[in-house]
């Protein structure tokens, strides 16, 4: 049989997978037996990669939905959170900061602030219902959270689509032989389910059954001398620092006249970011004016945008260029790593290469350690140049319930916090 013949008779699984191990990523955590529970969720595996682009479960109806939670295992209780209450967010940072992301190697954890985790649950339309936690029923310790906010995305040629954004699912260190992932999983579909929507994005660092796109996380160091110190970065060996530091080193003023976005811009970079969004990429957020106003608003310490007004017209939005701050704690050692992370970056009357360049000084001017960016939009063009590294994580792109053709890191247009 030839090769040809073979390509023919493949699945559209066995084609993902074959995409995956062509840019070099591992597919050995795809073995069947290793996702009990994947394996009964309706995501793109086996024939079902060569179903029609659309749900792969038909939407439900309302007397179709389990009315009651599932339930959890005996010492545990569901239990929703209010991330505007103070002491509750409090709860929820405590949990993430001791136990969520951490790196292959154990040295970083993300440190999501509690700034920063108002305003990834807070987006218009979000729920109470939707910011799941579980508590231990005896001290009511928050010991479990998933959470789900709406968006709406344009998928392949489907234009717009109610989705739902799943992030930050993390249980304690301690209870993970108690299978509460799963029950999680499924309890935020339900109630997910009971509001009319039956479709979500999410991202992982691990492949599971099926991503829909894979992206690979790239680094530019802004402080040499400390990504060194604390084991982020090595020295080359014919490398001193002092030349590492002079390689590195940015200007300490932009080339181009960029300001902070302000709530008069938003209409602005609202007419740029959409009409780039819509032109340019196969997976991307429909963005409302309120959206933007929300994601996009400098907040300080969480994400910072900055434009390039028409010098005729003051309320045309022609440049943008945003980041967000995530830091992570340096596990054994009293410091902390600032990382700024690329967010939704537009070049009209400059190139994109320009445009970060000037994103690079413009967040060193915030005391930022290393500027993180993913291959995905057109951040290939400047990554190079702009003397990035290629990291070690690739982050999987996944549509739950929805089959559609794989695609490139360069067709994918959002950014999962």
């Amino acid at each position: 049989m030839s090769s040809s013949d073979d390509d023919e008779k493949k699945s559209g699984a066995e084609k993902i997978l074959d995409m995956l191990r062509q840019a070099g990523v591992s597919t050995e955590n795809l073995d069947e037996k290793k996702h009990a529970f994947w394996d009964t969720q309706p995501m793109p595996h086996g024939q079902q990669s060569d179903l029609p682009e659309g749900p792969i479960v038909p939407n439900k109806n309302p007397d179709e939905i389990r009315s009651e939670p599932y339930n959890m295992p005996t010492g545990f209780e569901w239990s929703t959170l209010d991330i505007m209450d103070p002491v509750q967010r409090e709860e929820l940072y405590t949990l993430l900061a001791n136990n969520y992301v951490e790196d292959d190697d154990a040295l970083f954890r993300f440190d999501y602030s509690k700034e920063f985790l108002e305003w990834a649950l807070t987006p218009p339309g979000y729920s109470t219902e939707l910011l799941l936690g579980v508590r231990a029923t005896s001290s009511k310790k928050l010991i479990a959270f998933i959470s789900a906010v709406p968006a709406n995305v344009k998928v392949q040629s489907t234009s717009r689509l109610d989705v739902v954004e799943i992030n930050f699912l993390c249980v304690h260190k301690k209870l993970r032989a108690k299978r509460l992932a799963p029950v999680l999983i499924k309890e935020i579909t339900r109630r997910v389910n009971q509001t009319g929507v039956f479709q979500a994005v999410y991202t992982a660092g691990v492949v599971l059954p099926v991503p829909v796109a894979s992206a690979r996380y790239y680094h530019r160091s802004l402080n040499p001398k400390k990504l060194v110190r604390v084991g982020f970065s090595r020295l080359n060996p014919r490398m001193t620092m002092a030349r590492m530091q002079k390689l590195y080193k940015v200007p300490d003023t932009p080339k181009h006249d960029l300001i902070p976005m302000t709530e008069e811009h938003v209409d602005g970079v609202h007419k740029l970011l959409s009409a780039y969004l819509e032109s340019k990429f196969l997976l991307h957020v429909n963005f409302s004016k309120e959206d933007v106003a929300h994601w996009l608003l400098p907040r300080t310490g969480v994400v910072d945008s900055y434009v390039l007004v028409d010098e005729q017209d003051k309320t045309k939005v022609t440049d943008m260029v945003s980041f967000y701050h995530l830091p992570s704690t340096i596990l054994g050692k009293d410091d902390t790593l600032y990382a700024a992370y690329s967010y939704y970056n537009v070049a009209t009357t400059m190139s994109l290469l320009d445009l970060m360049r000037d994103a690079l000084i413009l967040a060193n001017s915030t005391g930022t350690d290393v500027f993180n960016a993913l291959n995905l939009m057109e951040n290939d063009t400047y990554l190079e140049e702009l003397k990035f590294g290629k990291g070690d994580g690739n982050l999987q792109y996944y549509v739950y319930n929805w089959s559609c053709p794989s695609m490139k890191a360069s067709d994918v247009g959002i950014v999962l916090l």
